[in-house]
């Protein structure tokens, strides 16, 4: 069975590795390379590629001594941000590692060249890395596109399987459920949710995955019914 290493980075970054065939892996942004590495020498992991969501510093830091070090592919959509890409890559595209397919989704708002990766639907439900597109109980800022661009990407994402998994690449949870249980305090299933988040936070267990299921039941950004009402939400988080 294929096992996912989730790796913290920075603050509060998360990191990849997807393994698969035994011994090699993938990697979802890598914005640090010496924790990577690390992981990799106590798996005994080859890196075959590493999957880059956008081209923000914390995302991509760690690609260049990565290349060096292990040979790796370096893939995404933006070669003009992202140095060294083997492969530019676009919406609708499918990627074959080992036995499975990876499926490109472009999902601009964050950046304008922003990028999910979507591995379909096995026993065990789908797998869906956001980079900072959807994050568990959010969204990311609108740094290069309007709200509308935003609100279709999520839209994209939504009408993926109910039960696919989502790896996100930052770990805002606790604030981004306390931010929905100011704007809907009487709402059971978000004071559930944030309750749990606690919990799990005092466990020192990971906030990830999350499932499109759960997104859609208690992440206050998809559930907005339309792209103003969005962009009202995202205009009231970044002054939280």
């Amino acid at each position: 069975m294929n096992t996912i290493v989730t790796i913290n980075a920075f603050h509060d970054n998360f990191i990849y590795l997807y393994q698969y065939d035994l011994n090699k892996a993938i990697a979802i942004d890598t914005g640090d390379s010496t924790p990577v590495l690390k992981v990799l020498e106590e798996r005994g992991l080859n890196l075959t590629a590493i999957l880059v969501t956008h081209h923000h510093r914390d995302h991509i830091g760690g690609v260049p001594e990565l290349k060096k070090k292990t040979g790796c592919k370096i893939i995404g959509s933006d070669k003009q941000r992202i140095n060294g890409i083997d492969c530019i890559i676009e919406n609708g595209q499918v990627l074959t590692f080992g036995d499975f397919k990876i499926n490109v989704i472009a999902t601009p708002g964050h950046t304008r060249t922003g990028i999910c990766y979507y591995i379909p639907q096995n026993h065990e439900g789908g797998i869906l890395f956001t980079g900072d597109t959807l994050f568990i109980g959010g969204c990311g800022r609108l740094f290069e596109c309007d709200a509308k661009t935003m609100w279709n990407s999520l839209q994209k994402l939504a009408a993926l399987p109910a039960n696919t998994k989502v790896y996100c690449g930052h770990d805002y949870t606790l604030e981004n459920y306390e931010f929905a249980l100011k704007t809907e305090p009487n709402n059971p299933v978000i004071k559930q949710r944030l309750s749990e988040i606690r919990q799990a936070i005092q466990q020192g267990k990971l906030t990830v995955p999350s499932t499109i299921a759960q997104e859609k039941a208690t992440n206050l950004f998809m559930r907005a019914e339309t792209s103003e009402i969005f962009a009202e939400l995202r205009k009231q988080k970044d002054r939280f």
